[in-house]
């Protein structure tokens, strides 16, 4: 998240025993005589707590970002997902990408209110409007191909990938028109995953989480963040999982356009079209009926516009528009 993107600031939340405990242990990470000078919570997630730590020292100012799990859901995993994060961020602190650093986790609340994680604040914002999306998607897809090739030694690869639904989790829309539509799609995804070359993968690269600086010819990423399901799988997969976000926010034709800007960035997809529709379709249902889990920090961030009607219908579009090309 970027220093000046959706942020709140946050008062009496932050006199409580747990910030406290939490304060104390974020203190404990700084260099002598820098303290926490203000701390505000910065919107636009949806699994975790993110917040802007403001600190002064003798140094002058500078900022932190806190991640913290606070659903009990994400509570139960934390310890996976922020062990995970870290590891990812050491990775990548050797590379080109341009993530967070890392200063500390605390992925079992051993000594925050919460399991919680602590990485430098990156520059930009997240940009989710119509206008000028064509430039950011191709920024998207360079950035993509260039995470794909990082060369990661087996001992530091991460997990395998994991779906996120199955034929049998699909829920399609109450109201829909075209039943058949999504029993077709269902049924695409009913077999074995096929076989795959693997690789370094986001697992969440969408729009929602890249940061941009600039304008025009100075349109530039700052900042790829939430690393918490980095996995080892498809290119094909983190490929679907951009587009469908595109189809969602700016429309089908978006969505259907950006494996074409990745294999033009130099990106490597399946060549088998039944092999694909499956990991496009696999990402896509993953988001029926609503698309709310995306829906909702997208509407914090502006996007007001993207109701759950909106979202339904152009999920149910955009799902019409794989069947079309690739089935």
């Amino acid at each position: 998240m970027g220093a000046d993107e959706g942020a709140d600031e946050i008062g009496a939340e932050h006199d409580s025993r747990g910030w406290a405990a939490t304060r104390s242990w974020v203190e404990k990470w700084l260099p002598e005589a820098e303290h926490i000078e203000n701390v505000v919570r910065l919107r636009g997630g949806w699994t975790s707590r993110m917040r802007r730590l403001d600190l002064r020292g003798p140094g002058g100012r500078r900022s932190l970002v806190l991640r913290s799990f606070v659903k009990p859901l994400y509570v139960r995993h934390a310890e996976g997902l922020l062990t995970r994060e870290a590891a990812v961020l050491r990775l990548l602190g050797e590379t080109d990408v341009p993530a967070a650093t890392l200063a500390a986790v605390d992925a079992t609340a051993r000594y925050c209110d919460h399991p919680s994680l602590l990485m430098s604040l990156l520059p930009g914002t997240v940009r989710l409007a119509d206008q000028g999306a064509d430039d950011r998607a191709d920024l998207l897809a360079r950035q993509l191909v260039r995470i794909h090739r990082q060369p990661v030694p087996g001992r530091r690869r991460p997990r395998a990938y994991q779906a996120w639904t199955s034929p049998e989790r699909v829920i399609p829309p109450t109201a829909t028109e075209r039943p058949e539509l999504w029993q077709r799609a269902v049924g695409i995804i009913r077999r074995e995953p096929p076989a795959h070359a693997g690789c370094f993968l986001h697992r969440d690269f969408h729009p929602g989480n890249v940061l941009f600086t600039g304008t025009g010819d100075d349109l530039r990423i700052s900042g790829v963040v939430d690393w918490v399901e980095t996995s080892w799988g498809p290119a094909d997969l983190d490929v679907a999982h951009c587009s469908t976000a595109l189809a969602l926010l700016h429309g089908t034709p978006a969505g259907m356009r950006f494996a074409d800007r990745y294999v033009d960035a130099g990106g490597t997809l399946t060549d088998d079209r039944a092999d694909h529709l499956y990991w496009r379709l696999l990402d896509a249902l993953g988001f029926a009926p609503d698309a709310e889990k995306v829906a909702v920090p997208w509407r914090e961030l502006g996007r007001a516009d993207l109701t759950s009607g909106v979202l339904t219908r152009r999920l149910e579009e955009y799902i019409a528009a794989l069947l079309s090309r690739y089935a």
